[in-house]
């Protein structure tokens, strides 16, 4: 079988790393499932980005919404990079990770008043508007509060990045910003609000894209509209371009951040701005693992199966985009492969994490690891079927720390309660 490595997650005498910590040691102490991160391939990630962009001004916010640890969170804040907000949620957390909110984006298409005056409030370092309706509610809840907001408008450059259908953003029908042909119109309405201060114009075509041409082609388009919205009298200081760059599952090719540098620098170039930029995806998912145990095995008329511990309750992306995260043994063996469904132990037909996938034959207690799983992993959890979310470890060379304990019972209680008077 085909087996995943990276600098930092790899086998070492056959047996399964994170940087100098086995999986077998995490798995004996913490039990599975497990949710396991490398601090220095974020790291590592985060500085090539960097570098990679220095030739320019520019400003990397860490997208919360694909890893929300708050350790995660801090380190790409200590490395120097903002964050981006999608929610009053992801707002809290950033705040207990000591981030100040000066170095935060709030985004998403339908934030409520509430989380705009939190933002307003606090001081954000920009509200990002997907509507002229939104930026006339931003400008009243900042009237009402005696303070002018900082706001970016999204617009959509028309442009099919090529990816999976649900995580399309960028096209004129999707849910989300202002349709290109409506821009300078909008941006001349909403300059003159008393309590905007518009400055800024942002674009997302999407996620998980391995092509450097979508973004060529809406950077051309998005520069000449902020030229002509420029020449309008409006001072746009920041040009967001969002982010969605691709990392390899499966046999993708995605491209490098100097690639991306290589073909964008030139053309940020024709415009006094600062460049924003919010990768997630690409920082995490490759240095993250969801660590499994074999429950049982099984074979029918026409299938196998490897029933593990882990679930769509754990890794959802496979059930609900039909998603690939390479799936692999821990410690390697001179076994036989087979062809085989690995699925969880949930009460539904789509928990499955891999179908038709060529591994060595496992047997029960074998430790299998769920690769990829530094992004939309852990923030799409669940606890259906009343299952317990899994701890997160964080691994620094040899050392390794407990970001978060497994959830018990109490915790799925809360403060749920037998009601006295209903029954």
């Amino acid at each position: 079988m085909h087996y995943f490595e990276n600098e930092h997650l790899k086998y070492q005498n056959n047996q399964l790393y994170c940087e100098s910590v086995s999986f077998e040691k995490l798995a004996h102490e913490f039990g599975t499932p497990l949710y396991v991160y490398s601090k220095n391939f974020m790291t590592d990630r985060y500085k090539e980005f960097a570098n990679a962009f220095s030739k320019i001004n520019h400003k990397i916010f860490f997208a919360a919404k694909s890893n929300f640890n708050l350790n995660v969170i801090k380190l790409f804040s200590d490395l120097g990079g903002g964050i981006d907000v999608n929610s009053a949620g992801e707002f809290f957390r950033t705040i207990k990770a000591g981030v100040k909110p000066k170095d935060m984006l709030l985004t998403g298409v339908g934030k409520s008043a509430e989380e705009i005056e939190l933002g307003i409030k606090h001081d954000v370092l920009l509200i990002k508007a997907e509507s002229l309706g939104e930026v006339y509610q931003i400008n009243e809840l900042a009237q009402k509060l005696g303070k002018k907001a900082p706001v970016a408008i999204r617009v959509t450059p028309d442009v099919d990045p090529k990816t999976h259908p649900y995580i399309t953003t960028g096209l004129t029908e999707s849910k989300f910003g202002i349709p290109a042909s409506q821009a300078v119109d909008m941006f001349i309405e909403c300059n003159g609000l008393s309590h905007i201060n518009l400055c800024g114009i942002d674009m997302h075509i999407g996620s998980q894209i391995t092509s450097i041409d979508p973004y060529v082609e809406s950077v051309i388009r998005m520069v000449e509209l902020t030229k002509l919205i420029q020449a309008k009298g409006i001072n746009i200081e920041h040009f967001d371009i969002g982010g969605g760059f691709g990392v390899k599952y499966l046999k993708e090719t995605p491209f490098t951040p100097g690639d991306l540098a290589e073909a964008l620098v030139p053309i940020f170039m024709q415009l006094d701005c600062e460049i924003y930029f919010e990768p997630g995806r690409s920082l995490t998912a490759n240095g993250g693992v969801l660590l499994s145990k074999v429950v049982y095995t099984k074979s029918n008329e026409k299938k196998n199966f490897i029933v593990i511990d882990a679930a769509m309750t754990e890794l959802l992306r496979p059930s609900i985009y039909k998603a690939y995260h390479h799936i692999q043994p821990v410690v390697r063996n001179t076994k036989d492969d087979i062809i085989a469904d690995i699925v969880g132990p949930v009460c539904e037909s789509g928990d499955y994490l891999g179908k038709d996938r060529t591994i060595e034959n496992m047997e029960s207690d074998e430790l299998v690891a769920l690769m990829s799983a530094g992004a939309y992993a852990m923030v799409m959890s669940s606890n259906y079927n009343a299952r317990c979310r899994p701890p997160e470890i964080i691994v620094d060379g040899d050392k390794y720390f407990l970001t978060r304990s497994r959830e018990s019972f109490e915790h799925l209680l809360y403060d749920e309660k037998i009601v006295d008077g209903l029954h």
